[in-house]
């Protein structure tokens, strides 16, 4: 028998595993670890929310299947979301599909539309699942870099033009994960029209649309006259409402992709706990004062990490949105890679960031640290680091010798 399946061959180690294990054996050594690896939200679901799952999970007729496409209040909710957020009007019924967390739509839609040998064009770096959704369903993936030093619509119109066979689709992403960048309306018009004229589908990926910093709530592509023709849209209730437990997300926009995904899905599962779903509605359809509060606790963390890892002496670009900072590893550590760095990072400062080469090459020679602890937790995290950064802590021999002995310097 072969050693591994197909597609588990497609799949390489998972790097951030390195970390997760360093972070692990170090809790369990007593010591006092500041997870800022993974993006996951660590405040409370508002009350309201949580007080309406209470409610339905109270009805033994909600603990029966529920409907792989979503609920139709819940479909008709996120429809009405799109026309006060965005300005566009949504056929629940034929344009909108609920998802079980925006990963999950975006894999199965990868199932759905692509076939081995078809060529994606995803942005490097990039979130994972962008990426090995199409891998896993058997496609060719054409990364595009797409970092801060990128000018992406120039890099993707490179890709098709050195791409054979033509891309079947390209995956954006803004505000992005790992790197915070946002774009502008102008920026989506021009890929739309590329993409029209070529004959490419545009998966965007919106997770992050409520969780901004400078005062412009970031667009959707299907504000752009012709976008729907070719374009679908994920967006998640996990860092909008701090429901990522909760799995509940969206696609939207071209009805030919959201049947194709609904066709794949009708095979797959039987869609959302239905009390849960009753609950995302009235998240979306209550009150929204709890998004400009969750908006405005990432800002003021953002701010402290910034500030801290500057007087620290780590200049980092400060980031638009996102819950995320896509800070390049200093100089001095630059030779060691971004891995071999966030281990650094863990064993001499307490501090767990993501290394940029998990997500994707052009990712190296970063870390992305996440926002997910307290102001107080975060200044905890920035005196550490400059200790580490300043040589001060106990490992500073350690230290030295593994950037001498760097096999990269």
């Amino acid at each position: 028998m072969p050693e591994d399946f197909y597609r588990i061959k497609r799949l390489p180690p998972y790097v951030f595993a390195e970390v997760n294990a360093l972070k692990a054996k170090a809790r369990a050594a007593g010591r006092d670890v500041i997870d800022l690896g993974m993006g996951n939200p660590d405040g409370a679901t508002p009350r309201h929310i949580v007080d309406k799952l209470v409610e339905a999970v109270q009805n033994p007729r909600a603990h029966g299947y529920s409907a792989s496409r979503g609920i139709a209040g819940l479909r008709r909710a996120q429809a009405g979301y799109y026309g006060r957020r965005f300005g566009v009007e949504l056929d629940p019924e034929s344009e909108v599909i609920v998802t079980l967390g925006s990963k999950e739509g975006l894999a199965n839609l990868a199932q759905a539309i692509t076939a081995p040998g078809d060529v994606v064009l995803v942005p490097s770096p990039c979130y994972p699942i962008h990426a090995f959704g199409f891998i896993i369903a058997g496609a060719t993936v054409r990364y595009v870099p797409a970092g801060p030093e990128n000018d992406f619509l120039d890099e993707m119109k490179k890709a098709v033009a050195d791409s054979s066979p033509k891309p079947v689709a390209v995956v954006l992403n803004y505000p992005a994960n790992p790197t915070a960048q946002v774009v502008d309306l102008d920026f989506y018009s021009k890929v739309v029209a590329f993409c029209r004229e070529h004959g490419i589908y545009i998966l965007s990926d919106v997770a992050y649309a409520e969780i901004y910093f400078d005062g412009n709530p970031p667009p959707s592509i299907l504000q752009v006259p012709g976008a729907r023709d070719i374009a679908v849209e994920f967006s998640s209730l996990s860092k909008t409402y701090n429901m990522a437990g909760w799995r509940i997300g969206f696609a939207v926009g071209n009805k030919r992709l959201i049947a194709a995904l609904a066709r794949v899905k009708s095979y797959l599962d039987y869609g959302a706990f239905t009390p849960i779903q009753v609950a995302a509605t009235a998240a979306l359809n209550g009150p929204q004062d709890c998004i400009a509060e969750i908006r405005e606790r990432y800002r003021l963390r953002r701010d402290v990490l910034v500030d801290g890892l500057h007087q620290a002496g780590w200049e980092i670009p400060v980031p638009p949105a996102t819950m995320f900072a896509w800070a390049p590893v200093p100089e001095r550590f630059r030779s060691l890679g971004s891995l071999e760095f966030s281990k650094l990072l863990l064993e001499e400062a307490n501090v767990a960031a993501s290394p940029g080469v998990g997500f994707g090459e052009h990712g190296e020679n970063y870390v992305r640290i996440a926002i997910v602890e307290n102001r107080h937790r975060l200044r905890q995290a920035t005196r550490n680091i400059k200790q580490f950064l300043s040589g001060r802590n106990s490992g500073g021999g350690k230290l030295r010798e593994r950037v001498v002995a760097s096999p990269n310097r």
